[in-house]
């Protein structure tokens, strides 16, 4: 009891220095205290650490949206693009029940995830919340893990977009990309709301997008469309709903499926980054939830939807799908609207996935220097990286990810899309590895409840069968990582780069853990010594004044945005 005490002291402590206007200094511009950044830097006070995020950033992400980046944030070139690889390999049966259950897994994750960020708001979300959970060390190995993830993830996106531009144009890459670059700071440097507007706007036209794709692709397939015969399922008759990939038999049909994996993983990437911004979101005992639990059914719904009807509409061996010229003209939906004589939706819909490719660059890019920020807290990254602007964004963060969006130059001396799955393989184990951090910080939450005879329902939220969810994902997540890249250990098909894009994360994340625990000299921590209680009344009081907050500024408001109610239900 004596360390809550002390712990709890630390923190109020802090808090005189944060009215006494020590974190910010007006001369440098938001630069941190020394003596108060040692202060909130200490691996064992995570109560304090929040203080200084509420002193540093600004709350300017609201309860749409976060929706909208989540229901739509990870709708981008995965499907869009990477899809056509998905029906080649695993047919349309193998791909869209490939997808299923990595949704399935989804599910899992994101609510896991918002169960303990609803408890635990804090800027870098699962990663403070596995230093807090497990071990400093896998904190720390969980965070640069996602920092790695998210550096490759921006570059990867930006080299989609050079595919898509190629498309219409041969204007040389380097113009699209030194756009994009540009276009992508200046979303990462401006204030919060700014990211949440462009990313609403956004995530409005891939969600529209996607719903035309599918009430057109159901139209031209059952022969609406005059003209265009009605297919039907005849593609899942001939040549087949699984297509053999290896092997022969029910075990190549088998490998088929399990290969749409990684490419269905890399699809759902950035469903974890919701709560990155927990910090910088309103209410997020109450925003974060919301969000998890209603967005997924809409994501799960969209993307099996639009998995079902590409699997009617192109067969898996039609020879566009395997398109050389490196551009869009092998993406799925392009070759479905062709199909039905409709050239023009082919272009609009690649001018929504170039959309569609940038803003899930944003999302990265807002991820990433959210985690850098909070392996800075924590003294886990240089100190540099805790300057803020006077609007509260991490302006050393921004700049550390933007000199490495220069990645995306390498699709100038290859082909661009060979680089882009060169950088899905490489993202994909990261994707997978934070996701088996999100269960396991689930897992160790949930266990510490039960050891210290805290009822689960105390939680800001909670399900009953969450706790189940969560071992069945982590198991899930564990198999796919290290079978990612099972080709290249069948007969004939090793690659040296292969195998080291599929991988390269394991090793490196076990280098970190081992490395920072050595070091550090840390330890795994005992669940029956953390202050739940303390920290589930500071949520209650937390959820009190928020509400409070709320209701003020709804009375202000009146009636200026009641146009939103009717479009609400998406979000809401």
């Amino acid at each position: 009891m004596s360390g809550l005490q002390d712990a709890m002291g630390h923190a109020g402590r802090s808090d005189d220095a944060v009215h006494n206007g020590k974190l910010r200094s007006e001369e440098d511009g938001g630069s941190v205290d020394k003596t108060v950044h040692a202060a909130y830097a200490d691996d064992g006070d995570e109560l304090g650490v929040t203080t200084t995020e509420q002193a540093h950033l600004k709350r300017g992400l609201e309860q749409r949206h976060l929706s909208m980046i989540a229901l739509a944030g990870s709708i981008g070139t995965g499907l869009f693009l990477s899809l056509s690889g998905s029906i080649q390999t695993g047919g349309p049966l193998g791909a869209l029940l490939g997808y299923a259950v990595v949704g399935a897994i989804v599910c899992s994750v994101q609510f896991a995830l918002g169960e303990v960020s609803a408890l635990l708001p804090v800027s870098g979300s699962f990663v403070r919340h596995a230093a807090f959970l497990n071990d400093p060390a896998w904190g720390f190995a969980a965070g640069w893990n996602l920092v790695y993830g998210n550096v490759l993830s921006i570059p990867s996106e930006i080299s989609a977009i050079c595919v898509l531009f190629q498309y219409w144009t041969d204007i040389n890459s380097s113009l699209w990309i030194m756009v994009f670059i540009l276009l992508t700071f200046i979303v990462g440097v401006a204030f919060v709301r700014v990211f949440g507007e462009v990313e609403f706007a956004f995530a409005s036209l891939k969600l529209l997008t996607v719903v035309f794709l599918i009430i057109f692709g159901l139209v031209v397939n059952l022969g609406g469309v005059p003209g265009v015969e009605r297919v039907g399922f005849r593609y899942w008759q001939m040549p087949g709903p699984f297509v053999e990939f290896i092997g022969t038999g029910a075990w190549g049909r088998f490998l088929g499926f399990w290969s749409v994996m990684t490419n269905a993983v890399f699809s759902f990437a950035g469903i974890e980054s919701l709560a990155m911004a927990a910090a910088e979101t309103r209410n997020p005992g109450r925003t974060i939830p919301r969000a998890c639990k209603r967005v997924f059914f809409r994501i799960v719904l969209f993307y099996l939807l639009a998995v079902l009807v590409v699997g009617m509409l192109v067969a898996s061996d039609d020879p566009r799908l395997n398109d050389e010229s490196g551009t869009a003209a092998q993406s799925p939906f392009v070759i479905a609207v062709s199909t039905a004589g409709y050239s023009a939706v082919g272009s609009v819909v690649n001018a929504i996935v170039i959309t569609s490719a940038w803003s899930s660059s944003n999302q990265a890019l807002l991820a990433g220097t959210r985690v850098l920020y909070g392996l800075a807290l924590k003294r886990q990254a240089p100190s540099l990286f805790l300057r803020t602007t006077s609007w509260g964004i991490p302006i050393y963060c921004v700049l550390f990810f933007t000199a490495f969006m220069f990645l995306s130059f390498m699709t100038l001396s290859s082909g661009a899309l060979t680089v882009f799955y060169w950088f899905v393989a490489l993202t994909s184990a990261g994707v997978l590895v934070s996701w088996c951090t999100v269960l396991f910080n689930h897992i160790r939450l949930k266990t510490a409840l039960r050891r210290q005879g805290i009822p689960a329902s105390e939680l800001p939220w909670n399900n009953g069968w969450t706790l189940y969810s969560s071992y069945a994902g982590l198991i899930m997540c564990l198999i796919i990582l290290f079978t990612g890249g099972f080709r290249v250990f069948t007969k004939g098909n090793w690659d040296a780069n292969s195998f080291v894009s599929s991988y390269l994360d394991i090793p490196l994340v076990i280098v970190f853990f081992l490395g920072w625990k050595l070091i550090k000299k840390t330890r795994w921590v005992r669940l029956d010594e953390l202050p739940l209680r303390a920290i589930i009344e500071q949520a209650k009081d937390r959820a009190h004044q928020a509400e409070m907050e709320q209701q003020a500024e709804d009375a202000l408001k009146g009636n200026r945005h009641r146009w939103l109610k009717y479009i609400s239900w998406i979000w809401d």
